[in-house]
Order: C-alpha cells, then structure tokens, then sequence
C-alpha cells in the first residue's frame, strides 16, 4: 500500500519565495530593496531560498543596526508562519 497518497506536495523554496515576496508588497508599510524590506526607511527584513528553504532575517526592532531573527522556512506552514509574525511585527511598529 502507497503512503504517499496523503503526503504534501514537495516543498519548492524559489517558488514559495516569489509568493511570499508578492504578498509581502502587499502591505503598504514595506518597501522592497533587493533583497530586503524597509519599514520607514530602516532594513527589517532580508530574504534568500537556498538548499530548499527560505532564510528570513526578520529585526526584532526597525532600527539603523537592527538586531536580526534568523527564520528557516522549510514548508508552506513555515512561511505562513512568517508572513503573519511580519504582520504581527508591523501593527506593533505602527503602535510604538
């Protein structure tokens, strides 16, 4: 009997990087650079794909030398998971 039936589909980081990049422009606060995201003219995101994962280091604070969070996205609920603590970090900002 085939186990694989159930199993989800591989995980393809290039790919998951280009949806994330999209939906992340979709939030007005960030503006891309390269590679990285600025939230009021401070770096507070960079992301990679690489080895079949996303690499995202994410500032705990927008801050000239900010201090980095390293996140490794080796599936989709990782990247969602991403994408709603950028959210969550965002609200905060706009707050403080």
């Amino acid at each position: 009997m085939d186990n694989d039936f159930f199993a989800p589909p591989p995980f393809k980081a290039e790919e998951a990087l280009v949806q994330l990049r999209r939906s992340l422009r979709d939030l007005r606060q960030l503006t891309e650079r390269g590679t990285g995201w600025s939230y009021e003219g401070n770096e507070v995101l960079q992301l990679a794909a690489a080895d079949g994962a996303i690499t995202a280091k994410l500032a705990k604070k927008p801050l000239r030398s900010p201090d980095w969070e390293t996140r490794v996205c080796r599936n989709a609920a990782d990247v969602r998971k991403l994408q709603d603590d950028v959210k969550r970090r965002l609200a905060q900002w706009a707050d403080e």
